[in-house]
C-alpha cells in the first residue's frame, strides 16, 4: 500500500468522510458469560481488582489487575478453539497472520426476524436473498449477523435460556457450509454470546459454526455491538486478538472503518 493511500485514509478519517465505529461491548463484572452444562468446567466471568489509585499503594499512579476467560466479552475465536481446528497450522491467536485481522464485512440485517423470533436460524436461502439486493458476498469477507441483540435480550437471561436450552439466533449447517465452500469467508460474527444458535447442539453437525468454520481454518467474533451503524457492504473491520501464546481466542476491541 502506498504512502498516498494511507495519507488519504487518515485525511478521510480526520475530515469525517470515514467514521470509526466501535463494535465492542464494555468489559465489566456484570457482562454475561456462556454457561455450559454443569458436568463441564465453566468460563469465569470478568473480575477486576485495583492495585493502587493515587494512594499509599501507589501515590502517583492508578492500575488494576483482572481475571477473565479467553472467550469473555467481545472476543475472537481462533481455529484451535474447537477440536475440529486443533490441527490447523498456525491456528492459535499468536500464530495467525496479522493480515487476516483487517478485512471487509458484509452485514446481514436479521433484526426484524429476530425481534419476531429470538431463536431465528440464518439459512443459505436468506443469504442468497440478501445477495439479490446487495451483490455476492466476496471471498475474504466477514459475514456479520445483525440482531440488535443487546436491545432485545433480557439482561438477566442473555442467552434466552428456556427449558430446552438457549434460544438465541445463529446459522444452520447448510448456511455455514455455503459461507465456507461457496463464498470463502474469513469468518462469521454476531452480537450474541456465541456464533452458534442456542439450539445448535441439536443440529447435524452440532454447533456448525464452531465445528465447520474452525475446522476450515476460519474465525469467529461474538458479543459485538453497534452493527446497526455499519452499511450492508463497505465497512473495513480491524480485529486483532491479544497475542496469547497458544491462545484459543481473546477478548479484543473490534473497530470498523465505514463511510460516514
Amino acid at each position: 500500500m502506498s504512502a498516498q493511500v494511507l495519507s488519504a485514509l487518515m485525511e478521510a478519517i480526520g475530515g469525517g468522510s470515514v467514521k470509526v465505529v466501535d463494535l465492542t461491548e464494555t468489559l465489566s463484572e456484570s457482562f454475561p458469560v456462556l454457561q455450559l452444562p454443569p458436568e463441564f468446567a465453566q468460563c469465569v466471568p470478568f473480575s477486576k481488582k485495583t492495585i493502587s489509585r493515587y494512594d499509599d499503594d501507589g501515590p502517583g499512579w492508578y492500575w488494576n489487575e483482572f481475571t477473565l476467560n479467553e472467550h469473555t466479552g467481545t472476543h475472537f475465536d481462533a481455529p484451535v478453539h474447537w477440536v475440529t481446528g486443533k490441527d490447523i497450522p498456525n491456528g492459535s491467536v499468536d500464530l495467525l497472520s496479522p493480515d487476516s485481522f483487517i478485512a471487509p464485512a458484509c452485514v446481514i440485517d436479521c433484526t426484524a426476524e429476530i425481534k419476531a423470533n429470538p431463536g431465528f436460524i440464518l439459512t443459505k436461502d436468506f443469504l442468497l436473498t440478501w445477495e439479490e439486493t446487495h451483490g455476492k458476498i466476496p471471498a475474504g469477507n466477514w459475514v456479520f449477523m445483525r440482531s440488535d441483540w443487546r436491545k432485545i435480550a433480557d439482561p438477566n437471561n442473555y442467552t434466552n435460556m428456556q427449558e430446552d436450552g438457549g434460544h438465541s439466533p445463529g446459522p444452520d449447517a447448510e448456511c455455514v457450509r455455503f459461507m465456507i465452500e461457496e463464498r470463502d469467508v474469513i469468518g462469521f460474527g454476531t452480537e450474541c454470546i456465541g456464533t452458534d444458535a442456542g439450539q445448535a447442539f441439536a443440529f447435524e453437525p452440532a454447533y456448525p459454526c464452531h465445528t465447520l468454520l474452525h475446522g476450515a481454518g476460519k474465525y469467529g467474533l461474538q458479543c459485538m455491538t453497534n452493527l446497526d451503524l455499519l452499511p450492508a457492504k463497505g465497512a473495513l473491520i480491524i480485529s486483532p486478538p491479544l497475542k496469547i501464546e497458544d491462545g484459543s481466542g481473546s477478548p479484543l476491541r473490534v473497530l470498523a472503518l465505514a463511510p460516514a
